[in-house]
């Protein structure tokens, strides 16, 4: 209380009531009439240690009294939503300052700053996607990210509590029921593997939002052995993986009996003897002999299916490899990484041709470590954006070498590649180009766009939705001028 004897509306986190002791399921609208099956055990199992540390509680995340709180906001952190503003009412002008040196988060990712005249010591501001049914898989993973990466932020900086707000705001569109099912399993795997580094985690909702964390709380937080059996039918289908992150069924790894190995109910030894034991070097012992396979073609002794299932099992094997080899000499030259989504809800896949050395690199492990990166991406529709900045002969691969990989990679590669953006390209480059998509792999033709400037390609992808190498950003500002954001023009598509 203050000196005139008005009750301050801080809350202490230590002061409220944790979910271990509210009232069970029976009171809360879970029906006990399903019977689930007892010899199935709940993947949510009743913790009375995790229950201990939630708390559910209706009222504003700006007046919690704790080391942290969150803000949900969009891409330049200057969102206007209701928890947003109170946040930036009650911890002043400093704030807005200090967000401006962050220079924008992207989706999923989180950063921190001082509370300033918040109770709270800190404020981590997270960004939630915005939710498009067409592409529901990239916004749960989003959705996930936000939440995890909250938590380990909180984790790192070793924060004994945390009030989060519900991240997915109404002008994002996220349906509220599904995006509470991330949160909640989010926070429990968490809790699980990390619990001992955080004493609270406060889930603060509004009118609204409490009537659906009510529903779907005893779900993931059983407060006996009775409710943890009563909830156990009515788990989402998805409840995510280890980590509570949204399970993507293509993305699933097959386990073989003989990993390196794979096995086809119609191949021979004598089939099997001819792919393993041809000739010493790497893409011959891969590929089998690929001269022979193209004669029994054009001779029409081998049917599409047989060709399908020679290909993938070729596939297979490069996989297999790129799963067991150490590709951590490639990886370290930060040449192909994955970044954000494209206006479209497509991936993003960045490569940086003047981090290629061509003379120094093994093609073999170049060619492992675009399908080690690149399998699960290919599974769904991605972009790709090859930044030819200031390469030199030393940085431009081999024709050879591109159609070798375009003739190894699975057929989904080929789908769900929407777009190969060329950014930066020369007149020579540009010829290069032409040819090769011509006369070599025809498919990829149609799908390869220049793109001369920084703001065409923001036209396509966000700027905050792509991490870009700075020697583009200041080559892009020295030969094309200051950005134009408001007027980008859009490449020729």
């Amino acid at each position: 209380m203050d000196p005139l004897g008005a009750r301050s509306p801080i809350v202490d986190v230590q002061t409220l009531s944790c979910w271990a002791n509210g009232p069970e399921a029976a009171e809360t609208g879970i029906s006990s009439e399903a019977q689930p099956d007892c010899s199935i055990p709940s993947p949510f199992p009743y913790r009375k240690d995790i229950n201990n540390k939630v708390v559910l509680w209706k009222g504003d995340v700006v007046l919690l009294s704790c080391t942290a709180i969150v803000n949900t906001s969009n891409e330049t952190l200057s969102d206007k939503n209701a928890i947003s503003e109170g946040i930036h009412l009650h911890a002043g002008p400093e704030l807005r300052d200090e967000l401006q040196k962050l220079k924008g988060c992207r989706t999923g990712e989180a950063k921190m700053t001082k509370g300033f005249n918040l109770a709270a010591r800190f404020i981590i501001h997270t960004v939630g996607p915005r939710y498009n049914a067409k592409y529901r898989t990239a916004a749960e993973s989003s959705l996930y990210s936000c939440y995890r990466s909250v938590l380990l932020l909180a984790r790192e900086h070793s924060m004994s509590s945390i009030g989060l707000c519900v991240i997915n705001t109404p002008k994002r569109g996220y349906p509220l029921e599904d995006a509470t099912n991330i949160a909640l399993r989010t926070v429990r795997r968490f809790l699980e593997k990390h619990g001992d580094t955080i004493e609270t985690v406060v889930f603060a909702v509004t009118d609204l939002e409490e009537g659906i964390y009510m529903k779907l709380m005893p779900l993931y937080f059983p407060r006996s052995l009775e409710e943890e059996r009563r909830c156990l039918p009515i788990l989402p289908a998805d409840i995510g993986n280890a980590e509570g992150e949204p399970v993507i069924a293509e993305r699933q790894i097959r386990i073989l009996d003989k990993p390196g190995f794979p096995q086809y109910e119609d191949e021979s030894d004598d089939e099997h003897l001819e792919l393993e034991y041809i000739g010493t070097h790497a893409f011959a012992k891969m590929e089998g002999d690929i001269d022979k396979q193209r004669r029994l073609i054009l001779q029409g002794q081998m049917s599409e299916a047989a060709v399908h299932k020679a290909h993938q099992r070729n596939y297979n094997r490069w996989l297999c490899r790129a799963r067991a080899d150490d590709l951590s000499g490639v990886a370290s030259l930060k040449a192909l990484y994955q970044t954000g989504y494209d206006k479209c809800g497509r991936t993003v896949v960045v490569i940086v041709g003047r981090n290629i050395p061509v003379s120094l690199i093994d093609p073999d492990k170049a060619l492992l470590y675009f399908i080690h990166i690149m399998d699960h991406i290919a599974a769904r529709e991605f972009v790709m954006v090859y930044f030819h900045t200031l390469t030199s002969d030393h940085n431009h691969l081999d024709s050879e070498f591109i159609k070798k990989l375009y003739d190894i990679v699975d057929v989904k590669y080929k789908k769900n590649m929407k777009a190969f953006y060329f950014v930066h390209p020369t007149f020579r480059s540009k010829m290069m180009t032409w040819m090769f998509t011509t006369f070599s792999v025809s498919g990829l033709k149609d799908k390869v766009h220049h793109v001369e400037t920084l703001p065409q390609l923001f036209a396509l992808i966000s700027p905050e939705q792509i991490d870009i190498p700075p020697f583009v950003l200041e080559y892009d500002a020295r030969v094309n001028g200051p950005y134009q954001y408001l007027c980008p023009s859009s490449p020729d598509l």
